[in-house]
């Protein structure tokens, strides 16, 4: 830039180079949500949120079904460490080839994050999968769905962030739901395993924790979601690598898929794409619109496929998981409507009462008249 001056006319001009425009091309678009080659940011808020919610919705009810489908083949339940392994080669891949087809495939946060964030992220994934060799499918995801709470005292403890009471009610209705749902199925057909139960915790506290450190280096570097996915999978699949090499638990999986190619390897790339479209979602989600809400989407997402859980695979069934489900509901709205105060205007106790008195005294002077 060349400022130049004449005092004789008294103007300054300025002159830019044609290199400020070439020097970052990611300045143009620093507000910019690509997901799936859909540029999010084109759209207005509602439209964003419908976007992302039917992503996620879409992809990962798919995901689930192929998830509990997986571990329906017989002898595949001790390998859920194999299959988290395959679904983070995949997952990289995938995230390789959808950064070559951005502009600016620099990567914006630091390596020391990406690797605290691949190994909460191996936890997360991980331990889950892990958790249906003990657990049956619809158990699993009701500790899943309980993270909710987690992710609110993490970004207390993270981000410095403050609730109000309809979230914090919200996350107590969601809890006690879920409790209702866990209790009823231990009751109905009790398959409960100590392991499982800390498989699932383990991983709940690593789920909780990941939705604040992504939403905290995605806003303070700008970063992609496909440079998200790339550098914090690829690093997870280094770390269950080495992982599954030193406890020699490679060689009999890799021993059975062999002899499945089609039940695993198969059905282990549709589950692995369908995730990585509903996680490209999450992220937007999560960039867009905080962690919390992300998490209020994914719980009723969980809600739905327990829902397609027990259509598609035989279940007992109790009336219990209807009314827990409906307290999980409930969690939802409140949640909800805490992000959209200024326009869902419920009316208050005292309106209800006080509009109740009038209608009670109009009829009253009507009856006297």
């Amino acid at each position: 830039m060349d400022l130049k001056f004449n005092n004789s006319r008294k103007y300054i001009s300025i002159s830019v180079s044609s290199k400020a425009q070439t020097m970052s091309p990611h300045i143009k678009s620093i507000d910019d949500v690509v997901v799936l080659g859909i540029n999010l940011s084109k759209f207005n808020k509602p439209t964003q949120f419908f976007i992302c919610v039917t992503g996620v919705f879409v992809f990962y009810l798919i995901y689930g079904y192929l998830q509990e489908l997986i571990f329906s083949v017989e002898g595949f339940k001790p390998f859920g460490w194999y299959l988290t392994l395959v679904q983070f080669g995949f997952y990289s891949i995938f995230g390789l080839i959808e950064l070559q087809l951005i502009q600016d495939k620099r990567r914006r946060i630091p390596g020391k994050t990406y690797m605290i964030i691949a190994f909460l992220t191996v936890g997360t994934m991980g331990l889950s999968n892990t958790s249906l060799g003990y657990l049956n499918y619809p158990t699993q995801v009701i500790f899943k769905c309980c993270k909710l709470i987690p992710v609110m005292l993490g970004g207390v403890f993270i981000q410095g962030k403050r609730y109000n009471i309809a979230d914090v009610s919200a996350a107590v209705c969601m809890s006690l739901g879920l409790i209702w749902f866990t209790l009823a199925d231990s009751t109905v057909a009790p398959n409960f395993n100590l392991t499982g139960v800390v498989l699932i915790s383990l991983a709940l506290c690593a789920d909780a924790v990941i939705g604040n450190v992504q939403e905290k280096a995605m806003k303070m570097h700008n970063a992609s979601n496909s440079e998200m996915v790339l550098y914090s999978y690829s690093i997870g699949f280094v770390y269950i690598l080495l992982g599954l090499t030193c406890t020699t638990g490679l060689s009999p999986a890799v021993a059975f898929c062999s002899k499945h190619p089609i039940q695993t390897y198969g059905y282990a790339f549709l589950f692995s794409l369908t995730g990585y479209f509903g996680i490209s979602f999450v992220l937007a989600l999560i960039k867009i619109f905080g962690a919390l809400l992300a998490v209020t989407v994914t719980t009723g997402r969980k809600a739905m496929t327990i829902v397609l859980s027990f259509i598609f695979f035989a279940k007992p069934f109790t009336f219990q998981y209807v009314w827990s489900g409906l307290l999980v509901v409930l969690g939802i709205f409140l949640n909800v409507y805490s992000k959209n105060m200024d326009k869902i205007k419920l009316p208050s106790l005292y309106s209800l009462l006080n509009k109740k008195f009038e209608d009670r005294k109009i009829r009253t002077l009507a009856q006297t008249v």
